[in-house]
């Protein structure tokens, strides 16, 4: 009987042992099991911090709580240069020497609540391909992918999802005769296409979300180069919305709008696309540029845009922060913005302005897409030592359990 009794015992501790914890962010953990639904366990040494603890990795979409408001009423997370992906293998045969910016497949951003994307599209090999590069020019070095493989899994998503939108932004540096549409034509992304005909101009609420989707307009591609716009119906960018300066000039001062953009507080234009990365990525500070500088750029910007919340925040290595990150910034502009709360879970569908519930534990979070939930996923890579060297970039070394 006293060795039964030790065997069920031993047994019970053993099954508490296995259990996953559902830890809440920033408590400490040692694996990712430690942590709950939309958490990983990672450390931010940018910020001090010598432990590991449970770090955010997932979006609460608001159009999952709040519905029916015009596209440009919700503020949605961007990845810049989405393809520039640490680890990506070389597609051309020659190590790639340039910068990284993410870390995860778009399919893998796109399942943790990225909704637009920033993408450099060049000719290059007879084709079009996405690179990182300079002076306009792609090369062998700097090419990442043909553009079509990445806008297949936007398609693929978009099919999966059918109540999601994305929006693509494109780095124009393609000119080949009428080469962007039929790149689109070819990835089988016109079905969701956005019109042109349809966007509305001098500042004009969008359509609400719901009549977006009801029409299958769900994919907004803008490009930089104006020309596109009377050769192949390709809104150019800045004449529907507004963007204050990219690289160091976007993360620190006043906020000033990029010299393509109208000012900031002008009503010319109702999307704000405001970016936070610096000029040079490096992947060890990111956690802190997206945990301590973001938050305090966000209420600069805001001031600078004539009190105007940003539509699109578009970061680096948008998963690295000291706890909620990106996602909590994205979680109180929507909460403030579209039902009065300090955080979009604890708005009520239907509820006057100002009614919040109480969310019990705040930094917990889930996300739904389509009915189907997301416990976030983590697919960080890792490059090749001598390019990580060359970068100087201290590649996920401080991340436990993944």
């Amino acid at each position: 009987m006293a060795a039964c009794s030790f065997l069920l015992s031993l047994h019970i501790a053993l099954s508490l042992l296995l259990l996953p914890c559902s830890s809440q962010v920033g408590n400490s953990c040692s694996s990712a099991r430690d942590c709950g639904t939309g958490l990983y366990c990672g450390n931010c040494a940018a910020t001090a911090k010598t432990r590991p603890s449970c770090i955010r990795d997932l979006a609460i979409q608001p159009t999952s709580i709040v519905k029916d408001l015009p596209f440009n009423r919700y503020s949605w997370l961007v990845t810049h240069n989405s393809f520039s992906i640490i680890g990506e293998p070389s597609r051309t045969g020659v190590q790639r020497v340039t910068f990284y910016n993410q870390e995860d497949t778009v399919t893998n951003q796109l399942r943790n609540g990225v909704r637009g994307l920033m993408l450099d599209m060049y000719d290059f090999n007879d084709d079009i391909w996405l690179c990182h590069s300079l002076q306009g020019q792609c090369y062998n070095f700097t090419a990442f992918q043909p553009a079509i493989d990445t806008l297949k899994e936007v398609e693929a998503f978009l099919t999966e999802n059918p109540t999601e939108i994305i929006t693509i932004f494109i780095e124009d540096y393609v000119h080949s005769p009428m080469g962007l549409s039929k790149l689109f034509t070819a990835a089988d992304l016109t079905k969701y296409w956005y019109p042109i005909s349809e966007m509305p101009t001098n500042g004009k609420d969008w359509p609400s979300v719901t009549d977006m989707v009801a029409k299958n307009h769900r994919l907004l591609v803008f490009t930089s180069d104006s020309s596109k716009e009377a050769s192949e119906g390709i809104p150019y960018q800045w004449s529907y919305l507004l963007e204050n300066e990219s690289g160091d000039p976007g993360i620190t001062g006043s906020c000033p709008n990029r010299k393509e953009s109208q000012p900031l507080n002008s009503r010319s234009a109702s999307l704000f696309l405001q970016n936070y990365f610096p000029t040079i990525p490096v992947e060890s500070e990111a956690c802190k540029e997206n945990s301590v500088g973001l938050p305090q750029m966000v209420q600069t910007c805001y001031a600078a845009a004539g009190n105007r919340i940003p539509n699109f925040i578009a970061v680096n290595y948008y998963m690295r922060s000291d706890g909620g990150g990106v996602f909590d910034v994205q979680d109180r502009i929507n909460g403030m913005t579209l039902c009065g709360c300090n955080t979009i879970a604890a708005c009520q569908a239907g509820a006057p302005a100002g009614a919040c519930k109480d969310t019990g534990a705040p930094n917990q979070t889930s996300s739904s897409v389509n009915g189907n939930v997301y416990s976030g996923t983590i697919e960080f890579k890792t490059p090749p030592s001598s390019v990580a060297s060359i970068l100087n970039t201290n590649i996920c070394s401080n991340f436990a359990g993944l």
